[in-house]
């Protein structure tokens, strides 16, 4: 096998083993990423690994190549969040879990593409440029962590860093065939993350395979001081613990033929749960009567959040500034108006708009504040399923990748990919995106979720799946 095909896990094997050196492991990776992505847009900035690697050989990633979604703040690094407001924006530090990363011996090889500020199901929405899906160049790799699963599909890199608002890690990991895992909300910390919605906002890895995705995870939790939300807990050595687990509890949501799926989506999950079946896993049905009201309590909170957070992004203190040398402002909304006008792109500008309005005098009460009593609800009612079940099983999405274009003019379309992934979000529960043995032509992703700080019995029950075949993650040949 190529350099590029390994896991993490086999790239240290070969290192300690003085099979492969350091410098031949990156070269092998930075050759791939010059070759292949041009193609797929995965990586807005390359970087020089010598400038990243802190502590050698002491860590347990040494040497090992990760990319970072250009939403995680880096030292040194250009910074965008994809977006003409940031285009240019170094920062001063670096987020959290980045340099748990980092301090482990990791390699950023670069900062990766993404809907801009993370507002995206598609990865169209950035303004360097939509990624492709490594499988098949025509379709979508998902959003808004599109460039993480890309890259990793492609063999950019064995792991990458992405976030999760409303299913950002998990659609994109469906799409292009691999795993990604949204721990609990507060289980890794959110501080460098640029923020969309911060009630929703969750970091989380995504990788190829179990042992990996269960490594990174462990590396990236911890409680942060820097971060008031982020959880006290001693409990979160995932890897140290990883044991293939088949014992467990799976819920089957009643009532999901009544939404609108793809017929391969909904052909692969019902075999999926058939094969469980057959492994002498136990099935129960279980209700979640406000599921279907998911993508609109999502939206509306995210949306109210991210009115509230973007409004930083004013030209005055930093980032993108309208050029007024030849004609000064004659009021700071002009000034306002022209820099947010040309700095923001048309996704993150409607998210705004209908923000500020569910947020304005006379309608806080019936939008904002009946979408947090509804998502209060949708919590109480997991919490019953979980008293019945140890896991919830799920499609990840209605549909499958879908071609780059298709769905842009229609904003609701587009909202409907999320109705499965954003109640994880809203609950703040851990679940995963898991690929399954690919039997179509494009990638179909199983989705799992978890009590709160359960994400060892994502992993392991992983761990069982990936040893029975059932799911697997191959790098995509691309050319």
């Amino acid at each position: 096998m190529e350099i590029y095909q390994l896991s993490a896990q086999q790239i240290l094997e070969r290192i300690a083993k003085k099979e492969v050196s350091k410098e031949e492991v990156f070269d092998s990776f930075k050759k791939r990423i010059e070759k292949i992505n041009p193609q797929i847009n995965a990586f807005i900035s390359v970087t020089d690994y010598r400038q990243e690697n802190i502590r050698g050989d002491e860590g347990r990633l040494s040497g090992v190549p990760i990319g970072v979604k250009d939403l995680f703040c880096t030292k040194g690094i250009r910074t965008t969040a994809a977006s003409k407001a940031l285009e240019n924006f170094v920062p001063p530090y670096t987020a959290t879990v980045v340099k748990n990363l980092l301090n482990e011996g990791a390699i950023i090889s670069g900062k990766l593409n993404m809907d801009e500020f993370a507002m995206g199901s598609s990865n169209e929405n950035s303004f360097f440029g939509a990624v492709k899906n490594p499988v098949d160049l025509e379709y979508v790799a998902g959003g808004s962590s599109g460039g993480s699963a890309a890259a990793v599909a492609a063999g950019l890199c064995p792991i990458s860093l992405g976030s999760d608002t409303g299913g950002s890690i998990r659609l994109p990991a469906s799409y292009c065939g691999v795993m990604g895992l949204k721990p609990t909300y507060g289980r890794m910390s959110r501080y460098g993350m640029i923020s969309y919605a911060s009630s929703l906002d969750q970091a989380g890895p995504l990788a190829r395979r179990i042992e990996d995705l269960a490594l990174a995870t462990e590396i990236m939790s911890g409680f942060d001081e820097k971060d008031s939300t982020s959880f006290k807990s001693e409990e979160k050595a995932f890897y140290q613990k990883l044991k293939a687990d088949s014992q467990f509890k799976v819920g089957v949501i009643k009532g999901l033929d009544r939404l609108n799926f793809d017929p391969a989506i909904k052909t692969a999950y019902e075999e999926f749960v058939e094969e469980l079946r057959s492994k002498k896993i136990e099935i129960e049905s279980i209700e979640l009567s406000s599921l279907e009201h998911t993508v609109s309590i999502y939206y509306l909170i995210a949306m109210s959040e991210a009115s509230s957070n973007l409004s930083r992004y004013d030209g005055v203190r930093f980032g993108y500034r309208h050029d007024f040398s030849k004609e000064p402002p004659g009021s700071l909304e002009e000034f306002y108006s022209k820099t947010r006008g040309e700095a923001f792109g048309k996704e993150v500008k409607r998210r705004i708009l209908l923000g500020s309005y569910a947020l304005s005098a006379g309608y806080f009460d019936q939008f904002y504040q009946k979408a947090s009593l509804l998502r209060r609800k949708l919590s109480l009612e997991i919490e019953e399923a979980f008293k019945k079940v140890d896991l919830i099983l799920s499609p990840v999405s209605t549909v499958g990748a879908f071609k780059i274009g298709e769905r842009n003019k229609d904003p609701l379309k587009m909202y409907e990919t999320d109705q499965l992934t954003t109640l994880a979000n809203l609950t703040g529960t851990p679940a995963v995106s898991f690929p399954l043995s690919q039997k179509s032509k494009l990638p179909v992703g199983i989705q799992f979720i978890a009590p709160h700080f359960k994400e060892q019995s994502l992993l392991d029950f992983g761990l069982y799946l990936q040893s029975e075949g059932l799911i697997r993650s191959e790098v995509q040949d691309v050319l």
